[in-house]
């Protein structure tokens, strides 16, 4: 398991209002996605030659 990048409790409380339970694995997974996601904003900032990653960069 990597390290966890979004806040559990947060996830869970937002998905709980919502009538649902949320399993571990849904959390790993959507840190995951937002690992990749920034990872994608560096390479698009890299590429446009800059050195802090924007909003447009993770769009």
């Amino acid at each position: 398991m990597s390290e966890i990048l979004v806040v559990s409790s947060k996830i869970k409380k937002l998905i709980k209002e919502q009538g649902m339970r949320t399993s571990a694995d849904a959390i790993e997974s959507l840190s995951n996605m937002v690992a990749a996601k920034a990872k994608e904003g560096v390479e698009k900032a890299k590429a446009a030659g800059k050195k802090t990653v924007q909003a447009s960069d993770l769009a």
